[in-house]
């Protein structure tokens, strides 16, 4: 017995430790925040801003890895079938949540049971710019008139196929009766580099990457797909107030994790997002991407993401678009 007791108190302390094990603090491994489009846009931006918020606020190394592809559905993907332990989350959008699991029936997962979603945080609105050496139309008018004018369809650049670009693409098509030739890139900044070497003539694009070229004359832009003009452009008109009411279309941002994250992990990250997001040194570095914070509930976010997929996901497949 004198034996066995030693063996039998080093068994009880050792089950007695690993409880405290189990419930080490969150984060106590560094969290991964997928982007699902390449380094240099404004999603990428973004995603950077808030991790080095998050890593301050709750002490811990959050870092961004960037997972394009497919429209953003592969990084998507990982992230739906990653472990729910809160090391692994996505800054989501418009591209892998709603327009591309309609565009890519392959998309493995469920865009709205599949993931935890945390909070939405802003959006930024497209717009038509042109290389204004190859399109010498000054106005929506002139250059609808431009486009007919081509002895074949022009072709306009986008961040890749699915995105919300490709899809304002597509309507923009559809609503003026005009043909284009689709042409997609891996991120925004390799379309911007060919847009402004005119290896294409246009591009449907989110405002704040181009702005600094349509500020300093190398690019022209013609309208913004938001509801309302836009702070850093006042002077360029919606698609509304230049006849095309139904080209209304935002890239809007959020933070969601794989499905079954735990709430205390999900009450935490929308806690600390939501002060993020009242830190005025965020909210300018949002602000310059065109993007007014506006973090919700993860109850809200959700149910924004459940309209949204039901709304415009559907009416993507009811059009009958793929992926090129």
């Amino acid at each position: 017995m004198r034996r066995i007791l030693p063996l039998l108190l080093a068994i009880l302390c050792l089950g007695a430790m690993q409880p405290a094990a189990a419930q080490a603090p969150w984060p106590s491994r560094p969290v991964r925040i997928v982007v699902v489009f390449p380094p240099g846009g404004s999603s990428d931006i973004v995603a950077r801003v808030l991790a080095d918020a998050l890593s301050q606020r709750l002490n811990g190394r959050f870092v961004v890895d960037n997972r394009p592809g497919a429209g953003g559905t592969l990084g998507a993907a990982q992230v739906a079938a990653a472990a729910p332990d809160g090391t692994t989350l996505m800054l989501s959008n418009t591209a892998p949540i709603v327009t591309s699991p309609p565009l890519y029936p392959s998309a493995s997962y469920d865009p709205v049971a599949g993931f935890s979603h945390v909070t939405y945080l802003g959006a930024t609105p497209l717009v038509i710019v042109a290389n204004r050496t190859l399109v010498t139309a000054t106005d929506v008018a002139g250059l609808r008139a431009w486009i007919g004018a081509q002895r074949t369809p022009p072709g306009y650049g986008t961040s890749g196929a699915g995105s919300v670009a490709h899809i304002v693409g597509i309507m923009f098509e559809r609503q003026t009766g005009l043909a284009l030739t689709h042409v997609p890139y891996r991120g925004s900044a390799p379309m911007q580099a060919d847009l402004l070497g005119g290896s294409i003539p246009l591009s449907f694009d989110t405002l704040p990457q181009n702005i600094e070229h349509i500020r300093d004359g190398r690019l022209r832009a013609y309208a913004v797909t938001s509801p309302v003009r836009q702070p850093m452009a006042p002077n360029l008109p919606t698609t509304a107030e230049v006849g095309m009411p139904d080209l209304v279309a935002e890239n809007w941002l959020g933070l969601s994790g794989p499905a079954g994250l735990p709430p205390a992990i999900v009450e935490r990250l929308n806690a600390a997002t939501i002060a993020s997001m009242t830190d005025p040194a965020v909210i300018a570095r949002m602000e310059e991407h065109g993007i007014v914070p506006r973090p919700t509930t993860p109850a809200e976010f959700t149910a924004f993401v459940a309209a949204q997929v039901r709304d415009i996901g559907g009416a993507i497949r009811a059009m009958g678009i793929r992926a090129d």
